[in-house]
């Protein structure tokens, strides 16, 4: 077997809309392709030997030991690859159900879909699943070592790659409340929401923290002065720098016991308590060195350890630490009762777990021999022998929830300290006797604030309840009439995706606000180009989606995106479908126009359940998406006795429709009359019925999106087919005596579209100077010619630079197959070179005469043609310039009429 190629997908994908996290592994069976699993020596008996929780998968008999039951029976061995996988992820704790496995067009290549949760994983997993089933095949068996190894490295990607504890709490809330979140990929910021909308967090501070109180509870000894000043209780203490004046230290604050931390430390980390003797404090004042500089040295204070978490200026749970410790049962040994406590599967390292496994350092042993014990030491039954001086949960301690026992004084003085140092969410950790009584009568006091604390304790406390504290920020962050989102649209078909997607961002303009719009060309914020390059997929939707101060996103969505890793949404507000035809076909394993459809609903169906699918309905393909959405359905036509949308406006739907030479919503009983075509610059004074099956398009997305009729009007009066606004789609440029055309058109769909505006020309010979993408099939560059051969009057063939793997010349010879076999006698030249043919085309050009020019390269084209000197790039201007100007002041027609 052979792994040719790995994807990963993470958003709304063609296989799955729930399920966006998904591998792709297309794999050659190579010589097992004829091979079913029963004919293969030994193969299940090895199977079960390596991995015998694979009973426990369901398969297609639906029962447990099922897919084993297609083992045994015969299956192919992609099949197998799938559900191995899987389970290698599962016995790692990455707990993963979806897979899919199906033969390409390829025989013995399949293409074999898992889900993960750990990108890194999920490939590994792959891979490991391949080399398995080989070593199955070829040696009866895999051996135990490597399937160790390969768990223990699922584990290792698993452990590096999981948030934190305390990110992974709102992380978890946000998704529970339907918020989009996604990682930043510097300084472990994540994003909530989406553009103008979005807010940031990094571990448990926002947005909303105030940099001069982390500040300030960073230095610990400036907010114990801040506190005392406000009345509140705290320690006495003081910083020093040098270990000479660690006696004068624990004079002033009383003798001992004391307490000596590191002035910058945390996690507990340095921290040495209940100090009782000059050689105790100096080995303390060394371990606290080793973290920081400056040296805390405080009075130590009996009590029990508590931490409370403010959030918003609420305190919203409280929890006691317990510092590490074991317990005894009057058998084992202090070392055996450690060991035994880190197998509890709760407890891993660092945060990686809800507790954490009890590691010993010098204060453990040190405090082994106050407690007189040592390692070897049998515990008598329930007897405690604690192992480390604080009550960190990172140094293996235990939390219990007390936050029904707080005192009300007490949460009037937490939250009361929160303002004092000025944090929106903070811990505040208090020692006191009894949490439930004020801490002016049981001598407690506070001992630190800290900025972004830890969750852990709270939302999976060892004993107690577990607390929403996530939930608490949330709120904090998006209250209720806060908007986590900004409207999406995003655009797909197979021609007229960039036109409409462009129009579609200018309408939005006339409401004043930020339009964010990726495109074939470049990605916008704005008027000013971001990025420029073919941005259709996820990645250029990321951007905008990330920017701060979009606030709509238009996202012109490719088949290629689609395709390599899905969606880069969740949601759209608005899908809009064009039309499917056949183009790309063969790449990717799409091989038919029906699969290509599919993959297009991938838009439809991600909308909303409350937004819109806009629809052509002139497409039966697109038209049959309305039964895979959830969504709203919104159709447009250039038929107005279209049976579908007539029904659809009775049933009280809302559509567009090209009727009487306007450009109508229909509502209801209403039709709004946007504009006659024939003022649209786009549409080419009304010769490009493309261009006005765009504009409907266009115009329905934004109305279903609230805006108005005259906002529509604006934006389609202003819009314009130019090389500003839509380079290389239908950008016509008057050279006098002739016009030149250029347009993106490259498949057959596109050059039926274009030869219906071709065909309106008026007057004078049509040239046309075509080609196509040298990884399409044979059979569609043969129908490329055909098409040519119908629409103009001689044809140039040219090849692009880059013919993606064809041979020089096979493309190009193919479309001339095409022209003769419409007519054999046809005027034609093949000149390869793009620029040479554009410049023939364009010294040949008679008077009235038009050429049409399909390039490669827009931008290279354009300059050819403009280096002749253009005179103007707009029809309209050319044709009578005094219709958009007489016709701009009409108010909205509405004519009340019912289909």
């Amino acid at each position: 077997m052979r792994i040719l190629k790995i994807q990963t997908l993470r958003g709304p994908n063609y296989w799955s809309i729930r399920r966006h996290k998904l591998i792709i592994m297309r794999l050659d069976l190579e010589n097992l392709a004829e091979t079913p699993t029963n004919e293969i020596p030994g193969f299940y008996e090895g199977l079960v030997e390596a991995l015998p929780s694979l009973e426990g998968h369901f398969c297609s008999p639906g029962c447990r030991g099922g897919f084993l039951m297609r083992v045994r029976e015969g299956t192919m061995m992609g099949h197998v690859v799938e559900h191995v996988a899987l389970e290698l992820q599962d016995l790692t704790g990455m707990n993963v159900g979806f897979g899919r496995t199906r033969e390409t067009s390829t025989s013995g290549v399949y293409q074999v879909v898992l889900e993960y949760l750990n990108e890194e994983a999920g490939r590994y997993a792959g891979r490991a699943a391949v080399r398995l089933c080989q070593s199955i095949v070829d040696r009866g068996r895999y051996p135990k070592a490597e399937l160790e190894q390969d768990l223990q490295d699922l584990k290792d990607l698993w452990r590096d790659a999981a948030l934190g504890p305390s990110t992974d709490t709102l992380v978890k809330e946000a998704e529970k409340r339907g918020i989009p979140w996604m990682q930043l990929g510097a300084r472990f910021l994540i994003q909530l929401g989406y553009g103008v909308n979005q807010k940031r967090v990094q571990a448990t501070m926002t947005d909303h923290t105030s940099i001069l109180g982390v500040e300030l509870a960073c230095d610990k000894e400036a907010t114990k002065r801040v506190l005392a000043n406000a009345g509140v209780p705290v320690p006495r203490g003081t910083v020093i720098n040098f270990l000479d004046d660690l006696l004068e230290a624990i004079e002033y604050v009383g003798g001992y016991p004391i307490v000596i931390k590191p002035l910058d430390g945390n996690h507990g980390r340095g921290i040495s308590i209940n100090i009782t003797s000059r050689e105790e404090a100096e080995a303390a004042y060394d371990s606290a060195r080793q973290v920081s500089r400056a040296i805390i040295v405080e009075r130590y204070y009996t009590g029990r350890d508590h931490r409370v978490l403010v959030v918003d200026g609420k305190v919203v749970a409280v929890a006691e630490r317990v510092p590490a410790h074991v317990v005894g049962n009057g058998k084992s040994t202090v070392f055996e009762l450690i060991e035994e406590t880190n197998k509890d599967p709760n407890r891993g390292d660092g945060h990686d777990n809800v507790l954490t496994k009890i590691e010993l350092d010098r204060t453990s042993y040190q405090l082994l021999e106050k407690q007189g014990f040592t390692l070897n030491s049998v515990l008598p039954k329930n007897e405690i022998c604690y192992l480390r001086a604080t009550a960190n949960l990172s140094t293996g301690g235990i939390a219990i929830d007390r936050t029904d026992e707080i005192h009300p004084e007490n949460i009037w003085l937490a939250q009361r300290i929160v303002k004092v140092i000025g944090l929106d969410i903070a811990g505040i950790d208090i020692v006191t006797a009894d949490i439930s009584r004020p801490l002016r009568e049981v001598d407690g006091v506070i001992v630190e604030v800290n900025a972004a604390p830890g969750f852990r304790m709270h939302v999976a406390p060892s004993q107690g309840i577990s607390r929403n504290v996530g939930g608490a920020v949330i709120d904090m962050l998006f209250p209720a009439d806060k908007i986590t989102h900004i409207p999406i649209l995003a655009v797909t078909g197979t021609n007229g995706k960039t036109t409409t997607t462009r129009l579609l961002a200018h309408i939005f303009k006339q409401t004043n606000k930020v339009i964010g719009y990726t495109t074939t060309d470049g990605t916008y914020i704005g008027d000013y180009l971001v990025e420029s390059g073919d941005n259709t997929g996820p990645q250029s939707a990321q951007l905008i989606l990330q920017d701060p101060t979009v606030e709509v996103a238009v996202l012109e969505t490719a088949r290629g995106g689609i395709l390599r890793s899905g969606l880069a949404f969740e949601n759209a507000n608005v899908g809009v479908i064009l039309n499917v035809a056949s183009d790309h076909l063969g790449i990717g394993d799409i091989d038919t126009i029906d699969q290509l459809a599919h993959l297009k609903s991938v838009v439809a169906e991600a909308v909303f359940p409350d937004g819109y699918a806009v629809l052509n309905a002139d497409d039966h393909r697109v038209a049959a998406m309305a039964e895979k959405t959830k969504a709203n359905i919104a159709y447009f036509t250039m038929n107005p006795e279209s049976e579908l949308v007539r029904k659809h406006i009775q049933k009280g739907g809302v559509a567009a429709v090209y009727e009487n030479g306007y450009l109508s919503i229909l509502k209801g009983d209403w039709t709004h009359r946007i504009e006659r075509a024939e003022n649209i610059p786009l549409t080419m004074g009304g010769r490009a019925p493309f261009m006005i099956a765009n504009a409907l398009a266009a115009s329905l997305a934004a109305f279903v999106q609230n805006v108005t009729i005259e906002q529509i009007r604006a934006g389609l009066n202003t819009f314009r087919a130019s090389v500003s606004q839509t380079p290389g789609r239908m950008n016509l440029f008057n050279l006098g005596n002739y016009h030149a055309l250029v347009d993106y058109a490259h498949n057959p769909a596109s050059y039926q579209a274009l030869g219906a505006f071709v065909r309106n020309w008026i007057s004078g010979k049509r040239i046309g100077v075509v080609g196509g993408p040298g990884d399409r099939r044979d059979e569609d560059f043969v129908m490329l010619g055909k098409l040519a051969a119908e629409i103009f009057d001689s044809i140039i063939v040219k090849e692009d630079d880059d013919t993606r793997g064809r041979a020089r010349g096979s493309a190009a010879d193919l479309i001339v197959q095409g022209i003769k076999q419409v007519n054999p006698n046809y005027q034609h030249q093949k000149i390869l070179s793009e620029t040479e043919a554009v410049n023939r085309a364009l010294d040949m050009a008679p008077d009235n005469s038009l050429v049409v020019i399909l390039p490669e390269s827009i931008s290279r084209a354009i300059a050819l043609i403009t280096a002749r000197g253009v005179v103007k790039d707009d029809i309209l201007q050319q044709t009578n310039p005094s219709t958009i100007d007489s016709q701009v002041g009409v108010k909205s027609t509405v004519v009340n009429t019912l289909l």
